[in-house]
């Protein structure tokens, strides 16, 4: 027997991607986001949703792009980081030591150390409670050469990438739980078991 556990966001795994975007001054920003998926195989489209609080929003609102990094587990306080502070009052690439890098296709930066990464056209909002749905059309899709398969695709096993559990506040790497969200990006340095 089922118990109903009432109105909210539950589903799981959501994914944990950092937002690449720039600033009406062209200063890189990065921003930790859950909520999102692949939307549309044909055009490929992905969508976050994301509040109008935050510094990314108007980012992305004003360049009309963003790209989606995928971290690997190697990155996890890192990311962690960039979904506590905001933008407008820490540079998060100096404070995390990640580096951008201008795309060519679209007007956002993407993370160079990160293995799989989408550059995204801003094609459609929508407004849906407290949070905007920014649906980017996947221009590109970059990926290290070592996170590829023998067929030239990105393998799981070689990005390593982790998951977010809004239940219970932790990510999830393949084999279980790897740290405690909202607060391993405060510490310097992260250790977990394989």
């Amino acid at each position: 027997m089922k118990k109903s556990l009432g109105a909210k966001p539950f589903l799981i795994p959501t994914p944990v991607w950092l937002i690449g975007s720039y600033d009406s001054e062209g200063k890189p920003n990065i921003m930790a986001v859950a909520w999102g998926g692949i939307c549309s195989s044909k055009p490929p489209c992905v969508n976050i949703s994301i509040r109008k609080a935050t510094y990314t929003y108007h980012n992305i609102m004003s360049r009309r792009a963003f790209t989606v990094n995928v971290p690997s587990k190697d990155f996890l306080w890192q990311s962690d980081f960039t979904g506590i502070f905001s933008g407008k009052e820490v540079d998060k690439f100096a404070s995390t030591g990640l580096t951008p890098v201008k795309s060519v296709l679209v007007d956002a930066p993407f993370i160079k150390e990160f293995p799989l990464i989408a550059e995204c056209k801003l094609i459609q909002t929508y407004e849906i409670g407290i949070h905007t749905m920014f649906i980017g059309e996947i221009i590109d899709i970059k990926a290290d050469e070592t996170a590829l398969n023998e067929k030239g695709l990105p393998e799981w096993g070689k990005i390593l990438p982790f998951l977010y559990s809004p239940i219970d506040s932790k990510y999830y790497g393949s084999t279980g739980p790897i740290g405690d969200a909202f607060c391993i990006g405060e510490r310097p340095v992260i250790r977990w078991s394989k």
